[in-house]
């Protein structure tokens, strides 16, 4: 670390990718932008949930090379469905009333919100195990800590028995082997994900291998919107 550096800047909302220690060592400061990428976000986490539930980037490529699939995707629709949020801060809150306007039913698992702020949400706080549990369409919005990572991983998925995963918000809190295989044998019905414990995503990710899992480049805060805000 230069002795001339005096603040480190991050353009979005997790701090997770800078040695917050070591900064503080030094008497660096950390300021991040809470508030200028949650809109791209929850609208990027609603879109891939649309993609996985329709198979939308699948159908996209069999009829670019030619083929007439129609017969071969039947997709879920997401009125009166249960949707559960798995941490419910500035961006779930946003995924969960703009899927509330959808005719979702909301869960939500967060140990720091209220119940009141749940409630104007018209979501009902549960427990981790039962939100996976009744949840159809399980969405995360949570940083990465030492207390989530890994917070998602075989048991866990084989609550949300027959359903969707959708993280938008940091990798490494859903263990992506395990993910791959609960998609890959029909434990869940499918998954989308825009974030990863290693990026650039390497070639040899079993996520890449599984056709029912939607995967994206980190684009949850890639809109002109919010990289003017942030």
């Amino acid at each position: 670390m230069t002795p001339e550096l005096v603040i480190v800047g991050r353009a979005g909302i997790g701090v997770d990718n800078i040695d917050i220690d070591a900064a503080t060592d030094h008497g660096v400061v950390v300021a991040n932008a809470p508030k200028g990428n949650v809109r791209a976000a929850a609208e990027h986490t609603v879109a891939m949930t649309f993609a996985t539930a329709r198979s939308i980037p699948q159908a996209h490529d069999r009829l670019k090379a030619g083929e007439w699939a129609k017969g071969d995707y039947l997709g879920t629709e997401l009125d009166g469905k249960t949707l559960g949020v798995v941490g419910l801060g500035r961006v779930g809150q946003e995924v969960a009333k703009k899927l509330d306007s959808l005719g979702m039913e909301l869960l939500a698992y967060d140990p720091y919100i209220s119940e009141e702020r749940a409630d104007r949400l018209n979501a009902e706080l549960v427990a981790l195990e039962d939100c996976l549990a009744k949840a159809d369409v399980l969405t995360v919005h949570v940083p990465l800590t030492d207390e989530t990572a890994g917070l998602i991983a075989d048991d866990e998925l084989a609550l949300l028995d027959g359903g969707y995963l959708i993280n938008c918000a940091r990798g490494g809190v859903v263990d992506e082997a395990a993910l791959a295989a609960a998609v890959e044998d029909g434990t869940l019905a499918g998954a989308a994900i825009d974030v990863f414990a290693e990026e650039p995503l390497p070639a040899d990710s079993p996520l890449l291998a599984v056709e029912d899992i939607v995967v994206t480049p980190h684009l949850g805060a890639s809109t002109r919107a919010a990289q003017e805000n942030v």
